[in-house]
C-alpha cells in the first residue's frame, strides 16, 4: 500500500470523509429508511474510494455508453453468478471516467450492497489487490497480514453479499493470476458484477463473462464541445471565429480521443495569436502512425511547450509508480530539496511556487483525480503522462526492485517498489551510484529494519538531498548523519523504536524538512535544534513537556501525539514566519497563551483532540494576533464553550471553518456572521450549539455549508422556513443532517 498523506492534507482528507459519510448516509436512508444518528462514529472510506468520484458534467459524450453498461449491470438473467463486464479501448479515450460515472449512478448504488474501486495498473499482485479491496470495503489497512489471513478477511466481508467491483486499468495478461483472484470473489451473492477497464483486447476476452464493450471515440460535435471547454472561457469562442476555424481542423485530427482534445485545448487556452493555433494544426506530430502512440505524441507537444523548470519537475513524477496518489506536501518537499523551484519574485514562498507548478501540470492535462484544497493539492498522474515522464527522465530517475541487475551511474533519484532495503543484489548495484540525490520509500509500512542500510547510505551517498527512512525500525541513528551537508529533507516518520536522535543532526545547515511524526518512543529533540537555520517544515512526536526553541525559518509545524506537552511558549516566540500550525492529540496542553500572538503570519490553524486545551482568556492583547488565517479547524475540544474572539482578527481572510465534536460549544459569536471570504463551513456533532449570538449571516463567498448532529442549531437553516435559510441558500452545496439540500 502507498504511504498515507502527510499531516498538511490530513484535515482536508477529513473534510472529504465528512462528505463521503454524507453520501453513504443519504444512500442508506434511501435504501433502508434510516433515521439520522447523533453520535460521531463513522466508517471512513479508503483513499481508493475517494478517487471513484467524477462530476458527471465533466464527462462529455458518454451518456449512451453509460446507459449500455448500466444495462449490463442491471441484467439479472445473464446466467452468471458473478459477471465480468470488460470495457476496452486505447489510452486517452476515457475508460476510467466512464467507469466512474457508472460507479456513481443511483441505480448502481441501489442495486449493490457493497461497492469497491481498485486501481490495478501494471502489476497484478494478488496480495496487493486483496489489501486494496479490503481497504476499499472496510477502510482497514491490512498490509501487515499474510495472504491466507487476507483471504479470510475478504471472505468475512464479501461472502453472501451482492457486490460491484471495478478493476481499473488492468495490464497483466497472465490468466492464472486472474483465476486466483476470481476464485476468491466467488463467495459473493448471485448478481454480483465486476467491471474491468483495459487497453488490451486479450485481457478483455480473458476476464469477461460477457462480450467486451469496445469504447469508441467521440462524435465530431462532442469533440468540438470538449475542445472549446478547455480552449476558451465560457462563451468566448464566439468572439474568435478565425481561431475556431483552425480549431475545427485540429479537432478532426484528434480522432475522437478526449485526452488529446483536452491537452491541445489547454495548450491553446488564452492564446489569441493565429500563429500559435497554426503551429498545432500543422505540427509534424500528426504525421506519426495512427496508433496508440498518437496520443502520446500530442502530450509530447504539450510537454515541448513547457518552460524548462517545469519539465524537470514533471520528470520527477516518474519516480513513483503508476496510479500513485500524490499529495502536494510530499512532492513540494522533493522538488524543493532538489532545487527545482524557481520564481522571478524573491518574496514568493517556495510552497506557493510548488502549488503553482502542480496547477500548471493539471492545466496541461497531465494530472487527473485532481483536488484543490486551497493550501494543498491531491492528484494522480495520468498513465499516459506517466509514460511521458519516464521518457523525459531518461536515466536520471529509477524505480528499483529485487530483480534489478544494474543501476546506471547517471541515476540521481531512485525509489523502492518493494521491500528491497536489505537485498544484497540491490546493495551491490548501488555501490557505484555515488551521485544519488534522492532515495524514496513510497510504500506504507515498508522501511529499513536494520541500521546497516542507513549506515551504508550515510557513508556512500554524500550528495544526498532527500533521504526517506520512514517506517524504519532501527533504534539508533548514527551520528554520521551530521556529515550529510547537502541533505535538505530527512524523513524518519513512523519509526516506532527510535528513542533518541544524535545532536549532530543539528549540523545539517541546509536541512529544510524534518519529519519525526509517529516516532512514539522519542524521548526528546536534540538540544541544538534551533541551529537548523533553513528548516521550513517540522513534524514531530515527542515525550517532552516543553519544546526547545526552534529556528525562525519555520513555515509549517506539526505537533502530533505529543501527550506530555504542556507549553509552546519557548518554541513559538521565534516562529514569526510560521504559516501552518497543526496540533493533534496533545492531551496535556492546557493553553496557547501567549503563543499565538507571535504567529502574525499564520494562515492555517488546526487543533484536534486536545481535551484540556482552553482557547479563551487571551483577549487582552489580541491586536497582536494573526490577521491572515485562511483555514481554521477545531475538532475534539471539550473545553471549547465559545469561539475565541481573537479569530475575528482574520475576518477578511478566513475561507474554511471546520468545527467538529466540540460538545460544550453553545453559540457562535456575532462577528462570525460577516466573514466576507468564508467559502466553506462544516459544523458537526456540537449538540449544545443553538444559535448565533446576534445578527444575521452575511457570507457572500459561501460555496459549501454542512451541518450535522447539531439539533438546535440546524433549525434556523431549514429550507424556506428557517430564519437564516435565505442567508445560505446561495451556496452551491448544502447538507443538513446528512440530507443534501442542493
Amino acid at each position: 500500500m502507498q504511504k498515507s498523506s502527510r499531516f498538511i492534507t490530513k484535515m482536508a482528507h477529513k473534510v472529504k470523509e465528512i462528505r463521503a459519510r454524507l453520501d453513504e448516509v443519504a444512500a442508506d436512508k434511501a435504501k433502508f429508511h434510516l433515521s439520522p444518528r447523533s453520535d460521531d462514529r463513522h466508517v471512513v472510506r479508503g483513499r481508493e474510494m475517494s478517487y471513484s468520484f467524477v462530476q458527471a458534467s465533466d464527462v462529455i459524450g458518454r451518456d449512451q455508453d453509460k446507459e449500455n453498461i448500466v444495462e449490463h449491470l442491471m441484467d439479472p438473467s445473464d446466467g452468471q453468478s458473478i459477471s465480468v463486464v470488460p470495457v476496452v479501448g486505447i489510452g486517452g479515450l476515457g475508460k476510467t471516467a466512464l467507469a466512474k460515472v457508472v460507479f456513481n449512478d443511483e441505480r448502481v448504488i441501489e442495486r449493490f450492497e457493497l461497492k469497491c474501486w481498485v486501481c490495478v495498473s501494471d502489476e497484478f499482485v494478488l496480495k496487493q489487490l486483496l489489501v486494496k479491496i479490503i481497504k476499499s470495503i472496510t477502510s482497514k489497512n491490512c498490509s501487515d497480514l499474510d495472504e491466507e489471513q487476507l483471504q479470510k478477511e475478504l471472505r468475512n466481508n464479501l461472502d453472501g453479499k451482492k457486490f460491484f467491483l471495478v478493476l481499473d486499468d488492468v495490464w497483466n495478461e497472465e490468466r492464472g493470476k486472474w483465476i486466483e483472484l476470481r476464485n476468491l470473489l466467488m463467495g459473493g451473492a448471485n448478481g454480483s458484477k465486476i467491471l474491468v477497464t483495459t487497453r488490451s483486447p486479450t485481457i478483455a476476452s480473458m476476464m469477461g463473462t460477457v462480450s467486451p464493450y469496445n469504447l469508441g471515440g467521440l462524435s465530431h460535435q462532442e469533440c468540438l464541445s470538449l475542445f472549446i471547454k478547455w480552449a476558451f472561457d465560457e462563451g468566448k469562442e464566439r468572439q474568435h471565429t478565425n481561431l475556431m476555424e483552425i480549431g475545427n481542423a485540429i479537432v478532426k485530427k484528434c480522432k475522437g480521443v478526449p485526452l488529446a482534445l483536452k491537452s491541445l485545448g489547454s495548450l491553446l487556452y488564452s492564446k489569441l495569436d493565429e500563429r500559435d493555433w497554426l503551429f498545432v494544426r500543422d505540427n509534424e506530430m500528426w504525421k506519426l502512425n495512427r496508433k496508440e502512440g498518437d496520443i502520446l505524441s500530442v502530450l509530447q507537444l504539450s510537454y515541448n511547450q513547457m518552460p524548462s523548470y517545469l519539465k524537470q519537475c514533471f520528470s520527477f513524477l516518474s519516480l513513483l509508480p503508476k496510479d500513485f496518489e500524490f499529495n502536494s506536501f510530499d512532492l513540494m518537499h522533493y522538488w524543493m530539496a532538489n532545487g527545482l523551484l524557481q520564481s522571478p519574485n524573491e518574496n514568493q514562498e517556495l510552497e506557493d511556487i510548488a502549488n503553482q507548478y502542480i496547477d500548471e501540470l493539471y492545466s496541461r492535462c497531465f494530472l487527473e483525480d485532481y483536488i484543490d484544497l486551497g493550501y494543498a493539492r491531491e492528484f494522480k498522474v495520468h498513465d499516459l503522462a506517466h509514460d511521458l515522464a519516464l521518457s523525459s527522465a531518461q536515466s536520471e530517475c529509477l524505480i528499483i526492485n529485487c530483480q534489478i541487475q544494474n543501476i546506471c551511474k547517471k541515476v540521481w533519484h531512485l525509489s523502492y517498489s518493494d521491500n528491497t532495503w536489505q537485498n544484497e543484489n540491490v546493495l551491490k548495484c548501488l555501490q557505484k551510484s555515488e551521485s544519488l540525490r534522492t532515495i524514496l520509500s513510497p510504500l506504507e509500512g515498508v522501511g529499513p529494519s536494520t541500521k546497516s542500510f542507513v549506515d551504508f547510505c550515510l557513508s556512500k551517498f554524500r550528495y544526498l538531498r532527500v533521504l526517506d527512512l520512514s517506517y524504519s525500525s532501527f533504534e539508533v541513528l548514527s551520528s554520521s548523519i551530521g556529515n550529510m551537508k547537502h541533505l535538505r529533507m530527512l524523513d524518519l516518520s513512523e519509526n516506532r523504536r527510535i528513542h533518541k536522535l544524535p545532536n549532530s543532526i543539528c549540523k545539517l545547515q541546509n536541512l529544510q524538512t524534518l519529519l519525526l511524526d509517529g516516532c512514539e518512543k522519542l524521548e526528546e529533540l536534540p538540544k541544538d535544534i534551533r541551529y537548523l537555520i533553513r528548516l521550513r517544515t517540522f513534524l514531530m512526536t515527542t515525550k517532552q513537556k516543553c519544546l526547545p526553541e526552534c529556528s525562525n525559518s519555520l513555515r509549517f509545524l506539526g505537533l502530533i501525539n505529543c501527550g506530555n506537552l504542556e507549553s509552546l511558549v519557548e518554541t513559538m516566540q521565534v516562529c514569526t514566519s510560521l504559516r501552518i500550525l497543526i496540533i493533534d492529540n496533545c492531551g496535556g496542553l492546557i493553553s496557547l497563551r501567549p503563543t499565538l500572538k507571535f504567529l502574525t503570519m499564520l494562515e492555517a490553524l488546526a487543533i484536534e483532540n486536545c481535551e484540556k486545551l482552553d482557547l479563551t482568556g487571551m483577549e487582552d492583547d489580541q491586536d497582536d494576533f494573526p490577521t491572515n488565517l485562511r483555514l481554521l479547524w477545531f475538532t475534539g475540544l471539550p473545553q471549547l464553550v465559545a469561539m475565541p474572539n481573537w479569530i475575528k482578527r482574520s475576518a477578511k481572510s478566513l475561507q474554511i471553518l471546520v468545527i467538529k465534536s466540540c460538545p460544550n460549544l453553545t453559540a457562535l459569536p456575532e462577528w462570525l456572521v460577516n466573514l466576507e471570504s468564508l467559502r466553506q463551513i462544516t459544523i458537526k456533532n456540537c449538540p449544545k450549539l443553538s444559535s448565533l449570538s446576534k445578527g444575521k449571516l452575511c457570507l457572500p463567498a459561501l460555496r459549501s455549508f454542512i451541518i450535522a448532529d447539531c439539533p438546535e442549531f440546524i433549525r434556523i437553516f431549514q429550507p424556506e422556513i428557517g430564519e437564516d435559510w435565505h442567508n445560505i441558500a446561495h451556496a452551491s452545496e448544502i447538507w443538513l443532517d446528512y440530507k443534501r439540500i442542493k
